[in-house]
């Protein structure tokens, strides 16, 4: 049977250079995945979090501006005023056929 091994104070380990070199590849190699992955997952989150954050600005605004809640876009004020003025138009014609008709039913 072999003895154990005893690990002491003084005891010598000895690795030729080649393994040495293998080793500090493979912890460099896991540290490189690690930092990668890492990097990877706080990318995604941030993502998620801006993604999050416009479907609740969508959703707010899909929700308020049907409503007016939001406010009207300048072409639509300028379509709005528009029709103000064919409105009065269309009234001061109305006005003039009655005035019209109520002189030729008065003759």
């Amino acid at each position: 049977m072999s003895e154990p091994l005893e690990v002491q104070q003084n005891t010598q380990f000895q690795l030729d250079l080649k393994t040495l070199i293998g080793l500090l590849a493979g912890f460099i190699s896991i540290a490189g995945v690690y930092f990668t992955l890492t990097s990877e997952i706080a990318q995604l989150q941030l993502d998620n979090i801006r993604i999050q954050s416009s479907v609740l600005l969508n959703e707010e605004f899909r929700i308020k501006w049907p409503r007016g809640e939001l406010g009207a876009l300048p072409d639509d004020a300028r379509q709005d005023l528009r029709i103000e003025y064919l409105q009065r138009d269309l009234e001061a014609v109305e006005a003039l056929i009655q005035k019209h008709f109520n002189e030729h039913d008065a003759e």
